[in-house]
């Protein structure tokens, strides 16, 4: 069932998978393949299963029952059909569709626990889970229905049914029955054996695969925030004294010293900068001012979400667990989804500080009380608009980023005859989490274009070196502000620069790497 191995794919061992590691596989459509060493493994807990098996021993999940009836024992001559009727009932999800990397990100880490070889699969099975990443053959996943208890049951049961031939998939742009799908991409289904079923939808791999796409993108926006307020700082004539070292020394918190560095290298050589420096002006508003302090908060916060998110990323979530040096299975709770259901919550939080604030720039960028610029940007205010409304869709997603905010961990509601009488609502928290996240790049993006366009009254002064580079990354995309036009399809283009992490890494490339 192997596929000949990709020179540069991505090894799977279920104990070095980074956050690039899934994001190249789950948006580039990385190649992976299974370690060496990790195949040993998952062939030695299989021999664990199949004694069990031979010797009838009653253990959950494999000659038994699952949640309420655990105590109901499996006769052997039904333990395939317990599998595929555990993978059949269970795909319960509702909504809307994973995207493409969504799946592929769900599928990754499924794969990458299974090698690690604590659930007892075949071989087979992981090499049939790898063949599909590789050959692009991505099963339609509902996104909700997870309570992140028992893991998340729903979408991972509709991930597993495509190893049977079963559901449907989407492959070469179309979606078809799964077995079509698998014949027309050179593959076949399997029949699950014992442990199998509960083996594939055990885990937290929708709440990790949701959150670890999202925190790699929020690790770009925070340091897209940097530049874009450092751009709103100059357009406004601000000072950088607030980011003098000594300040961020005497209240050493690491993400606020970032970006205290980062914003003193953006601003460096700015010509507006010293056009005011011996302005009577003492003080900076909070937004402009506190840049370091707000947006370091950020940065610390995410720290502690990646920390989370690289150990669940490679952590064994399934139940039983398989431990084959003493050849014994052991039922627990490592599917609980609190962990990662935490972290997301304060993904959710950290951005949504980093879009309100940014849009608090925005407003004094247009509003002409505030800036001593032309109101909304515009040079012929009345007849033209201007940025008006592009201020009003920032603060529109900054205002609905709060609810978003709202943690989802901290709610819980039985299931399952209450044998699951606790649960993470951790995809809930992660969905959430990946929305603030796409709303900030719009709100900084939003900023990136006003602060651009407040430059333009500015000159001939100019800004610093690296914010130039910014600027002109983005007037290759969008002109200049002379009359009213279109505003969507230019806050999209801009907003494709932050998802990338194109600006910071233009303005990094001038002035020093940001951090």
């Amino acid at each position: 069932m192997a596929s000949p191995t990709p020179s540069d794919a991505l090894l799977l061992d279920g104990a070095s998978l980074t956050l690039a590691g899934l994001e190249e596989v789950a948006r580039r459509r990385r190649a992976v393949a299974l370690a060496p060493g990790a195949r040993e493994a998952v062939t030695r807990a299989r021999r664990v299963v199949d004694d069990a098996v031979a010797q009838n021993r009653v253990v959950y999940g494999v000659t038994t029952g699952f949640g309420n009836f655990a105590d109901v024992v499996i006769p052997a001559e039904r333990i395939r059909e317990l599998q595929l009727n555990l993978i059949r009932s269970h795909a319960a999800g509702v909504g809307d569709p994973l995207g493409e990397a969504e799946t592929r990100a769900l599928m990754a880490l499924r794969a990458n626990v299974l090698a690690k070889g604590y659930s007892g699969v075949r071989p087979d099975t992981l090499d049939l889970f790898v063949s599909m990443l590789n050959r692009g053959v991505h099963p339609v996943v509902p996104c909700q229905g997870s309570v992140g208890a028992s893991g998340d049951l729903a979408p991972l049961a509709h991930l597993a049914l495509a190893l049977v031939g079963e559901g449907r998939c989407v492959y070469e742009g179309k979606t078809a029955p799964s077995a079509d799908a698998l014949a027309s991409a050179g593959l076949r289904p399997i029949v699950l054996e014992a442990k199998e079923g509960i083996a594939l939808i055990n885990g937290t791999q929708l709440i990790t695969g949701l959150l670890g796409l999202a925190l790699a993108e929020a690790w770009r926006l925070v340091r897209t925030a940097d530049v874009a307020g450092a751009l709103s700082l100059d357009a406004l004539k601000g000072t950088d004294v607030a980011f003098d070292p000594r300040i961020h020394a005497a209240r050493p918190h690491p993400g606020q010293a970032a970006s205290a560095r980062n914003l003193r290298k953006l601003l460096a050589g700015s010509a507006i900068r010293e056009s005011h420096r011996d302005c009577g002006k003492v003080q900076d508003a909070y937004s402009l001012r506190c840049i370091p302090q707000v947006h370091g908060a950020a940065r610390d916060a995410l720290a502690y979400v990646d920390r989370t998110v690289a150990v669940e990323m490679n952590a064994a979530t399934d139940n039983p667990m398989v431990f084959a040096e003493e050849g014994v299975l052991l039922s627990g709770g490592n599917f609980h989804g609190e962990p990662v259901a935490i972290a997301a919550d304060v993904l959710a939080i950290a951005v949504a500080e980093l879009g309100g604030i940014s849009e608090r720039r925005i407003e004094r960028l247009v509003n002409p009380t505030l800036s001593d610029l032309p109101a909304f940007l515009t040079p012929e205010g009345g007849v033209q608009s201007g940025l008006m409304i592009a201020h009003v869709t920032a603060a529109a997603l900054a205002s609905e980023n709060k609810g978003l905010a709202h943690p989802a961990s901290v709610d819980s509601i039985p299931t399952s005859a209450n044998k699951e009488d606790h649960v993470s609502m951790g995809a809930a928290a992660a969905r959430k989490a990946a929305q603030a996240v796409a709303n900030v790049r719009r709100i900084l993006a939003i900023e990136v274009l006003a602060a651009c366009q407040a430059l333009e009254f500015l000159k001939p002064l100019g800004t610093s070196p690296a914010l130039a580079r910014a600027y002109r990354l983005v007037r290759e995309r969008v002109a200049p502000y002379d009359r009213d036009r279109i505003l969507a399809p230019e806050i999209e283009a801009v907003a494709e620069l932050v998802r990338e992490g194109v600006l910071s890494d233009a303005a990094g490339a001038v002035c020093g790497t940001l951090e």
